[in-house]
């Protein structure tokens, strides 16, 4: 009989248990929730970034805030606000490179501070020392030059001084000139002594004629021969004394001429005038190659741009490899120089100052100074005012010295400066008890459920809001006095207030002057109207 096997009995279960439900829901958590808290975050960075962009804003004008002309005399009072920027005072300094070539090293970098004198950059320097070698090697030629020509100013001196050469041909001369005087006084003797000589000659020839044929014919001619000779003798001795006394005349002349000579030795003094004039053109020369060598040596000093004052690196204009012109005339159109300095505690702020504002501007008037990178306002001091306005700006630039500057603050930076209504004289015709009015123009005030408010501009975050006031009795038909509730340099939504709403992003687009210009300073009422 056959038996049947039932297969269900083999079977497993496999009904979920709650520990494999905890572990798939664990892994859903590095799966999915947090790849997409990831991304929901970085959508977050993203949109925050780009809210300027992705948030609309509305396009509006502001107008300032109006202060009274009584307002304005107080000390220390605000008058009115103007951006800026911080710059060096008086200006950077320039490090221009005095030598041509190519810059070898930068030694410093943006921001560091340096002392004056200190090397900053160095230029190649091979050619400015092969430059020294020959210099110094010419001045010693022309050294070598100036001590042969002195030595020939001593010579020549000597013999102006000691003239023996002239001497010595001088006796010379007289010693011929004796010579010859001797010979023609001794002269007559010789003739006479010729002429008894030819006698004896003369008588001996005859005697020995007489004699005949008793005598040699050679003794004969001896006899002869020296009759002969001795008229001969004769002769020479008569024919010398012309030629002495001549010779005795240009021996004399000769002496004369030796002996003036020797006492003008003009000769000797234009050597000595020559040589004179050899050692000035060597000393010239010598000179020269000292000043070329100077000039090496200062060309070679140049390779190495110093600090001219202490303070701070402004900007780097070059870099290591390029080249610079030095103070070739090429080089007047390179405003930048190799590098910019300037002195940390010398600083100044250049404000923009609208025109309306610029009568309240004067010399030596405090001003404030704030800064996204202060954390308290500075305090500085109007320097000047520039010549030009700008048309575009409708502004003049007026220059504010800044005191005690922090590290903090840097060139570029921007500001806002705070014109304060500087110290003046006491006037007794003027009450000193009158508060400061602030005046703002009529359609700008608006009644919202029982309140009084206006609409500032908040440039800092780029929105408008809506600020409760309260008015005071002073104004006329288009300002009116607020007494709480706004600040000197607050600003004031004009233009573009349709549908705004309390904290809307707002875009400034400009300034509306045509909002109470009529009369700037309204008639006052006593001190004693109006809310205190």
């Amino acid at each position: 009989m056959a038996t049947t096997t039932d297969l269900r009995q083999l079977a497993l279960e496999r009904s979920p248990t709650k520990a494999g439900t905890t572990r798939r829901r664990r892994d859903l958590v590095p799966r999915y929730v947090i790849p997409l808290a990831v991304l929901l975050g970085f959508g977050s960075v993203i949109g925050w970034s780009a809210r300027e962009r992705l948030l609309p804003s509305q396009s509006v004008t502001v107008v300032p805030v109006i202060l009274t002309r009584a307002a304005v005399q107080r000390s220390g009072t605000p008058l009115f606000q103007a951006a800026g920027w911080v710059e060096p005072r008086p200006s950077p300094v320039k490090v221009p490179p005095l030598a041509d070539g190519v810059i070898e090293d930068l030694l410093v970098v943006a921001g560091q501070e340096v002392e004056a004198g200190q090397p900053v950059a160095t230029l190649v320097d091979v050619d400015a020392r092969i430059a020294l070698n020959e210099a110094e090697a010419a001045l010693q030629l022309r050294e070598a030059e100036l001590d042969a020509a002195r030595a020939m100013v001593v010579a020549a001196r000597a013999h102006v001084d000691q003239p023996v050469h002239l001497e010595a041909a001088l006796a010379e001369a007289e010693a011929l000139l004796a010579k010859a005087q001797t010979e023609l006084v001794n002269l007559p003797f010789a003739i006479r002594a010729a002429e008894s000589r030819l006698q004896y000659a003369r008588h001996d020839l005859a005697g020995k004629r007489s004699a005949g044929e008793a005598l040699a014919g050679r003794t004969l001619q001896r006899a002869q021969g020296e009759s002969d000779s001795a008229t001969a003798a004769l002769e020479e001795l008569r024919a010398r004394r012309p030629s002495l006394e001549s010779q005795a005349a240009a021996l004399r002349k000769q002496s004369e001429a030796l002996r003036t000579r020797l006492e003008l030795r003009i000769e000797e003094t234009r050597r000595l005038a020559e040589a004179e004039a050899g050692v000035r053109s060597a000393e010239a020369q010598a000179r020269q190659a000292e000043l070329a060598v100077q000039a090496a040596r200062l060309r070679l000093e140049r390779m190495t741009l110093r600090a001219p004052i202490s303070g701070r690196v402004l900007a780097l204009n070059t870099q290591p490899g390029q080249r610079v012109s030095g103070l070739a005339s090429a080089s007047e159109h390179d405003s930048g120089g190799v590098l910019v300095l300037y002195d940390p505690h010398m600083l100044q702020v250049r404000a923009d100052v609208r025109l309306e504002d610029v009568p309240h501007v004067e010399p030596g008037q405090p001003v404030q100074i704030e800064s996204a990178a202060l954390s308290q306002p500075l305090v500085g001091e109007v320097l000047t005012a520039r010549s030009l306005a700008d048309v575009q700006k409708n502004t003049l630039q007026v220059t504010v010295a800044v005191h005690r500057p922090p590290p903090v603050i840097k060139p570029d930076m921007l500001v806002q400066a705070t014109f304060l209504a500087p110290e003046r004289p006491a006037d007794p015709s003027e009450r000193q008890d009158d508060p400061l009015r602030l005046l703002v123009p009529r359609p700008l005030v608006e009644t919202v459920e029982g309140q009084t408010t206006v609409w500032l501009a908040d440039r800092l975050h780029g929105i408008a809001r809506r600020k409760a006031v309260v008015l005071g009795q002073a104004g006329n038909d288009q300002l009116v006095e607020v007494v709480e509730g706004l600040n000197p340099t607050d600003k004031l939504v004009a233009g573009g207030r349709e549908g705004l709403r309390h904290g809307d992003r707002i875009t400034i687009r400009g300034e509306d002057s045509t909002l109470g210009t009529a009369d700037r300073t309204p008639a006052m009422p006593p001190a004693t109207a109006g809310p205190q």
